[in-house]
């Protein structure tokens, strides 16, 4: 790969982790710590040790975990400086789903075959949408961002914007460090916290995380079992239903109405063949589906899908369409 193409690489990964912090505090309104009695960093830092003990996060914990931590003055800039992407559909698609990330999550899939299978018998989600995912969060666990994560949640959650929702996932991240999952030092993750391989917000982890290989420990920084096992299990319990595609690319009627373009509006798979809505193949509609929502992406010069039920619980994991699209095309492209 030439300079160019590492620096478009870089780019477009710092692009994914800058909106997945911003997807994981999505909803989250501007706040202020209810707990700051004193202003001083110093002061905040007992007040929040009094709390997490309360919730069960042990001294010891405590005391090697915020060992000298402080705010970190990037992690602000970066929340600070959160920049309006705008891309059109199709330059988010080839940023995200090219020729080299095709060819690895092939390799992905066959390498870890055996693994895969295991977790779809467990979880009920195809091999190829978890490796989809993985490859869109994190380069298939090649990157995962460069902060520790109680370090840049220390900092959010003192600054007084959004200091409610983080200090929840602060303290979260110290419970799951009291349980022996992972050390501070190994707990990396991005600038907003959200970690490893599957980029999970500490609260998604307690919630979500599973140990897939037996050792006690529920890893999705350095286990990739255990990472993939947990993106599964996510899906699965979000209502993921088994044996039913996430969505299909179609050709629609000339003119049809713009007010049929809704994702909110789910119709029976039978209205949708009685309006001229057919598939890119052979022009048939799956019989295995029941309803269907249809959506068009950069208007209409753009491209139409059909979404299933599936659609949406990825866009629960993050609420893009054009993310939840592009997993659905990767996880076919990956499977051909």
């Amino acid at each position: 790969m030439n300079a160019i193409k590492h620096k478009t690489v870089f780019l477009l990964i710092t692009f994914l982790l800058t909106v997945q912090g911003v997807n994981a505090a999505h909803g989250q309104k501007d706040d202020y710590d209810e707990h700051r009695v004193d202003p001083t960093f110093e002061g905040w830092l007992t007040g929040l040790k009094s709390e997490a003990k309360v919730k069960g996060v042990s001294d010891e914990t405590l005391k090697l975990a915020l060992k000298g931590v402080k705010p970190l003055k990037r992690v602000i800039e970066l929340d600070r400086s959160q920049p309006e992407f705008k891309w059109t559909f199709e330059k988010y698609l080839n940023k995200v789903v090219d020729k080299r990330r095709i060819k690895r999550g092939r390799a992905k899939l066959s390498q870890n075959k055996a693994t895969l299978e295991k977790i779809y018998q467990q979880y009920g989600v195809p091999p190829q949408i978890i490796v989809a995912l993985w490859g869109i969060e994190t380069d298939f666990g090649r990157i995962t961002g460069g902060f520790q994560v109680i370090d840049a949640l220390v900092t959010l959650a003192f600054d007084g914007r959004r200091s409610t929702y983080f200090r929840r996932e602060l303290i979260n991240a110290l419970l799951i460090i009291d349980q022996g999952h992972v050390s501070k030092q190994d707990m990396i993750g991005s600038w907003a916290g959200a970690m490893g391989q599957t980029q999970f917000m500490p609260s998604t982890f307690l919630s979500y995380a599973v140990d897939h290989n037996g050792d006690g420990k529920k890893d999705v920084w350095k286990t990739r079992n255990d990472a993939l096992a947990s993106g599964a299990n996510y899906l699965s319990q979000v209502g993921w239903k088994r044996n039913e595609s996430w969505g299909m690319e179609v050709k629609v009627p000339k003119g049809m109405d713009a007010s049929y373009f809704d994702q909110e509006k789910m119709r029976p798979m039978s209205e949708w063949t009685k309006l001229g809505v057919k598939s890119m193949s052979d022009g048939s509609l799956p019989d295995n589906v029941s309803e269907a929502a249809l959506i068009n992406l950069d208007g209409e010069e753009g491209r139409y899908f059909l979404i299933f039920h599936n659609y949406f619980v990825i866009m629960d994991w993050n609420k893009s369409t054009s993310f939840a699209t592009s997993v659905g095309l990767l996880s076919e492209a990956i499977r051909n």
